[in-house]
């Protein structure tokens, strides 16, 4: 699986390719911009103009190393066909905002908490996200008392930088991994895309994300939920 275009060219929201394969309702194009979601993020969205006229793209489906691009009409367009796709810059941004927002509170979790490692995630395009954490002896005050310093670190503005490490220092080096049950997406070198918010956090991620903390909105706790015996889910949405 290659590096995605997006994790390359975060800015790249329009561009031009072809058609290489399709079927009823959906395209494998020969380069695409899109992020097909993942580890509890949702997928771009995007439109599609063609000769005919445009198309909405509404998913990405992952099959083997092809990323198929799930159209919101059942047909079935030429194979070899010029397209231009226009990626839906307000959902990507605010999924980006969501998404640097929660390894934000992730960090303060896992410094405040003795480690506490993510159990579940899931990043809506609506302006809402949750986390799950191992916290089973958790204060649930505590935890939505959390909301001020995430507030704190996105008017800080720290920069936000994307580099790679391999598989074996990933794993050698303690918080760099922090989901009990999501692996970053692979690479063709094998190697793990590490996310750093300033001094505050390093963590393995395969997410969009913004360039600084301080080009997302605040961010409010709505709610601290009892998920089993271990888990405490917090759910966040975008001021």
């Amino acid at each position: 699986m290659p590096h995605y275009l997006c994790h390359e060219q975060p800015d790249l929201l329009e561009f031009e390719t072809t058609i290489v394969d399709a079927r009823p309702g959906a395209v494998l194009l020969a380069q695409s911009a899109l992020h097909p979601g993942g580890g509890g993020q949702v997928c771009d969205a995007a439109t599609l103009a063609h000769a005919d006229g445009e198309v909405r793209i509404s998913g990405v489906s992952v099959e083997g190393d092809a990323f198929w691009h799930l159209l919101d009409a059942p047909v079935e367009l030429p194979r070899e066909r010029s397209v231009h796709v226009s990626i839906d810059a307000d959902r990507r941004s605010t999924v980006a905002q969501l998404h640097t927002a929660t390894h934000v509170l992730n960090a303060l979790v896992y410094q405040r908490f003795a480690g506490a490692l993510v159990t579940g995630a899931q990043i809506n395009a609506d302006g809402t996200a949750r986390m799950d954490f191992d916290l089973p002896e958790a204060d649930n005050d505590l935890l939505r008392a959390l909301e001020a310093p995430v507030n704190d670190v996105i008017r800080a503005a720290l920069d936000v930088r994307i580099y790679y490490v391999s598989a074996g220092e990933a794993r050698a080096t303690p918080g760099l991994i922090r989901s009990l049950s999501v692996a970053p997406p692979p690479t063709p070198d094998g190697s793990v895309r590490i996310v750093e918010i300033g001094d505050l956090d390093r963590q393995a991620c395969g997410g969009t994300h913004l360039s600084n903390t301080g080009q997302s909105r605040p961010v409010r706790v709505v709610k601290i939920e009892n998920k089993g015996r271990r888990n405490r889910r917090v759910r966040i949405e975008l001021a």
